[in-house]
Order: C-alpha cells, then sequence, then structure tokens
C-alpha cells in the first residue's frame, strides 16, 4: 500500500509541479497590443540612400546614410526627395543615428565610437564626441538624448557633454528585446525599429517595457537588387501636426502613415 500512495503522490508531482491544492494554474501573460497601419501619402525617397537616422523639422527631412564611403549627413525635401543640402562624412566613418537637439544636428558612427554635432543651419561641424558602445540609433526626450546600439538597451546621455547619465533594458513580458536601431520620441514613447523586421516596437521609456508593436509588412517591396540590405529603417514624426513617416534603406519611397489599433 506504501508503494501505491508513493506511486501516485509521483505521478501528482510530476504532472502538477507540486501545485498546492486549490491554486489557481499559472494563467498565460496577456499579449502585446499590435497596430496596423494606413498609408496617407507616398513621397520620392533616394533608393542609394543607405538610411540610418531620419528627422522632420520645418517641412523638411535631416537623414544620416550609411555605408563606409558613401555616408552622408543630409537635408532631404520632403515632397519631392530632392536633396536640399548634404555633407559627407570620411571615408573611416559609417554614418548611423540622428537627432536635433535645439540647433545642433547630432550624429553616431557604427563602430567608430565617434559622434559629430553640426549645426543645423550650415552643416557645419561643431564638435565631435566619443561613445563606449556601438552607435545604431538616436533620439531625445527633450531632456536626455537616447541611443541604442544593437542590443536590447537603450543607453541615456547629457545632451551637452555626452556622458551616460542611465539606461535600461528593453523587455516583452521579462524577454529581452535585441536588435533595436533607429529611435524616434512619439507622445512620450520611445519607438524603435528591429533589424531586419518589418515591425516598430513602442517602448516605455521609464521601465524599458515594450507597450505595443506597430506592424508594416508589405508596405514597400524593395526594388532594388540588393533587397537583404533594404530593410526597414528610418521613423520620423512631426508633433506639431501628428504625422508620422517611414522608409528603409535603399528604398525609392518613404510613406507617411496613420496608426490604428484594436
Amino acid at each position: 500500500m506504501f508503494q501505491k500512495n508513493l506511486l501516485w503522490l509521483t505521478i501528482v508531482i510530476t504532472l502538477f509541479g507540486c501545485q498546492k491544492v486549490g491554486q489557481s494554474p499559472t494563467v498565460a501573460k496577456e499579449k502585446t497590443e499590435v497596430c496596423d497601419y494606413k498609408v496617407v501619402a507616398t513621397y520620392p525617397h533616394d533608393r542609394q540612400a543607405f538610411t540610418q537616422g531620419l528627422i522632420y523639422d520645418r517641412g523638411d527631412l535631416y537623414e544620416s546614410t550609411g555605408l563606409n564611403g558613401q555616408s552622408t549627413i543630409r537635408k532631404v525635401d520632403l515632397e519631392t526627395g530632392e536633396v536640399l543640402q548634404i555633407e559627407s562624412l570620411a571615408d573611416k566613418y559609417f554614418g548611423e543615428g540622428l537627432t536635433l537637439w535645439q540647433d545642433r544636428l547630432i550624429q553616431l558612427t557604427w563602430v567608430s565610437k565617434t559622434g559629430f554635432v553640426y549645426d543645423r543651419e550650415s552643416f557645419e561641424e561643431l564638435e565631435t564626441f566619443t561613445y563606449p558602445t556601438q552607435g545604431w540609433g538616436l533620439t531625445h526626450d527633450g531632456q536626455k538624448l537616447i541611443l541604442s546600439d544593437g542590443s536590447s538597451v537603450l543607453y541615456f546621455l547629457d545632451p551637452d557633454s555626452f556622458e551616460a547619465v542611465g539606461q535600461i533594458e528593453v523587455k516583452e513580458h521579462d524577454t529581452p528585446v535585441a536588435q533595436l536601431n533607429e529611435l524616434e520620441f512619439v507622445n512620450g514613447e520611445v519607438w524603435a525599429n528591429i533589424w531586419m523586421s518589418d515591425r516598430l516596437a513602442r517602448i516605455d521609456p521609464e521601465t524599458g517595457n515594450i507597450k505595443g508593436w506597430i506592424d508594416l509588412t508589405g508596405i514597400y517591396e524593395p526594388d532594388t537588387a540588393n533587397k537583404q540590405d533594404a530593410v526597414l529603417n528610418g521613423i520620423a514624426y512631426d508633433p506639431k501636426s501628428d504625422r508620422l513617416f517611414v522608409t528603409g534603406k535603399l528604398w525609392s519611397k518613404l510613406f507617411e502613415i496613420d496608426i490604428a489599433c484594436p
């Protein structure tokens, strides 16, 4: 009898993991909200531009492009896609994220651990700075710069000294989400491209938790031979008119979109 009872106890433990009597089974975590999109307008985009950073200001786009020997910072007419102003980086630099802080454009580079600060109007180089990680995406929340390095971590920098002042790990239900790329600050959230993905992550900058996803699947079919590199990358937000723009590396189009959430 003792052996039978012991066998039964073993079966119970195996099946129920020592669950206490009256304890409810573990409930699956709630799914993260996924929003769809609607294309409001389509604009031309330089299909040779390896887009790494994108911002909107006063009717124009400012763009950082990558690849060694092809990296630039440029001002672009939204309606026509015409490059109005351009400055090339030295061949050794691979341009990355871009943001506008007051009257200064701040641009990252990929593995050189070097950033550039330009006058917004003239593109004159004002200073350089260094950071200890790779440089991928860059934005700001009105007080601090926010930098991504391709990992699951966002770094906060002082916009004047460029010293690190904090960091958070981005997670979805306690699972780290890596490949954080181009960034934009939208209505109190950090929005991030996930490299090689058609989704944008909406991130709580206080906790790092992903509040939702925006699924841009099907928005563009790359018309370039090198489709592997022609991925979604580039988010620009116009807070005055509440307009959102997205594009990608080597894309011939840039899209203004509305977001539709369930």
